[in-house]
């Protein structure tokens, strides 16, 4: 079952844009997140930050919520919500904004189901938000669109390998002589939009596929979004915004499991950061203006059930919690990731086989918020949690090809606040190995990926008859 909300589309002649920004680095003792074990922050190697891009047209508004967070959980998207409300903002709803993160898994854990979180930084976070939202309200100023698009090969690959002997394997480790080839796509284009005033761009959003997870360790930063950030907002000037919004990557990351270079480390967020921002940089002169005779939101409900867990998971997951009863907490400072899965270290086991546990006592449906913000034929959509690269690429080439489409991965919460995170992949990656299909890092259904794609494609051709007829730059 789908739920429509709709704004009317208004003439965009008189667009305006205002930009706010706060910093959300920790202000107390807490775990950082995206590891399978507490990782207590020690110091801050750059600043995280929130950021807001706050659109306006006639009596109609709209925001982009970027967070530097693993995620945006849904006890943070309710409680920013609520916090709207009392604030008396109400010009901003759950309908007309995108919550989004760069992902990095080197900032504070605000997934309130896991035991590492702490509910005071997510009050934090909700009130520097609700300071940025207001800064962007008090600068509105007239903009011109502007779209363009170019292309990074060089730091991404899609992590989920074919082994020797057959299957499929998450981020196999490097040099592995048992890898035959990858498994699925990589998608290397960048659609580029930004807001230009007085001949100078003032923001710009680059859309990247890729995963943020280059650093490892304890100390707070915003990985290599943070440094394609801080370069490109050096090159367009004083008061400027980048925004590196994060494509569907679900299946995606940095790895060259062909070389045996460290690519776990603060010179490798540098590396790619810097060389997305060169990138980019090297795109601007050629982005062209775009027409923006109508401006619209889309908000979509969809229904979605629980992973289905079978009677022999819940059996291995038994036996596995029995056999490490008596293992002691991973020691402090030891990082546990995915190729510890892939080791089967015995504590990386044991968070699998309790989270199985779980999951197979929630049976509740729950419900998906998608959302778009479209300018004429630019956009940007949303998707939740952590879907595959071709989830985006079919939302961005399939249903929305006359589009110049930004997608954004990671927004609008999970679904239901009990589920702290989830990966979507596509129905075809069941049954072929790898730890994004297990009930522990994908707790929604086998056919989420389809309901969510099927939500987009039914308000696809409403979509299509509102926005203004245009040819997009860059395409």
């Amino acid at each position: 079952m789908q739920k429509h909300h709709t704004t009317k589309n208004k003439p965009a002649a008189s667009l305006q844009f205002g930009l706010g920004r706060a910093c959300i680095n920790p202000q107390m003792p807490i775990s950082l997140a995206g590891y399978f074990n507490v990782r207590m922050w020690e110091k801050v190697l750059d600043d995280i930050e929130v950021r807001v891009l706050a659109l306006r047209s006639g009596d109609d508004w709209a925001a982009l919520i970027q967070y530097d967070l693993v995620y945006v959980s849904q006890n943070l998207a309710d409680a920013l919500y609520a916090a709207l409300k009392t604030a008396g903002l109400w010009l901003f709803r759950p309908e007309n904004m995108i919550l989004t993160a760069t992902h990095t898994h080197t900032a504070p854990e605000i997934r309130l189901g896991k035991p590492t979180a702490d509910i005071r930084y997510n009050n934090f976070v909700v009130e520097q938000t609700l300071a940025a939202i207001r800064q962007a309200q008090a600068g509105m100023a007239a903009g011109e669109i502007l779209a363009g698009i170019t292309r990074e090969r060089r730091f991404i690959f899609n992590r989920r390998y074919w082994m020797a002997g057959g299957g499929v394997t998450t981020n196999p480790g490097k040099l592995n002589p048992a890898i035959e080839r990858p498994e699925g796509e990589i998608d290397p284009e960048i659609p580029l939009l930004a807001i230009a005033r007085d001949g100078q761009i003032r923001v710009l959003l680059a859309n990247i596929v890729n995963h943020s997870d280059t650093i490892g360790g304890n100390d707070v930063s915003g990985d290599w979004p943070g440094f394609t950030r801080r370069s490109l907002e050096e090159s367009l000037g004083a008061g400027s915004m980048a925004i590196p919004l994060i494509g569907a990557s679900g299946n995606i990351n940095h790895f060259d499991v062909r070389s045996g270079e460290n690519q776990t480390c603060y010179a490798e967020a540098r590396r790619i950061g810097q060389g997305y921002a060169e990138t980019i940089r090297q795109a601007l002169p050629a982005m062209q203006a775009m027409p923006a005779k109508s401006f619209f939101t889309r908000a979509l409900r969809v229904a979605i059930e629980p992973r289905e867990i079978s009677a022999a998971e819940l059996a291995e997951a038994r036996e596995v919690m029995e056999r490490y009863k008596d293992l002691p907490p991973a020691p402090p400072g030891r990082m546990l990731t995915s190729e510890d899965l892939v080791k089967q270290t015995p504590e990386v086991m044991r968070s699998f086989a309790a989270k199985i546990l779980e999951m197979a006592l929630f049976r509740e449906p729950m419900e998906m918020l998608l959302t778009g913000l479209f300018i004429g034929r630019a956009g940007i959509a949303s998707l939740p949690c952590e879907p595959f690269t071709e989830i985006g690429l079919a939302l961005r080439k399939e249903i929305f090809p006359e589009f110049h489409l930004l997608v954004a991965e990671l927004s609008n919460g999970t679904g239901n606040a009990k589920i702290p995170s989830s990966y979507i992949p596509n129905p075809w990656n069941y049954g072929r190995g790898g730890y994004e299909t297990t009930p522990r890092s994908n707790q929604f259904a086998a056919d989420t990926a389809a309901r969510l794609l099927g939500a987009w494609r039914a308000a696809a051709g409403e979509i299509k008859a509102a926005a203004a007829p245009s040819t997009a730059a860059g395409k």
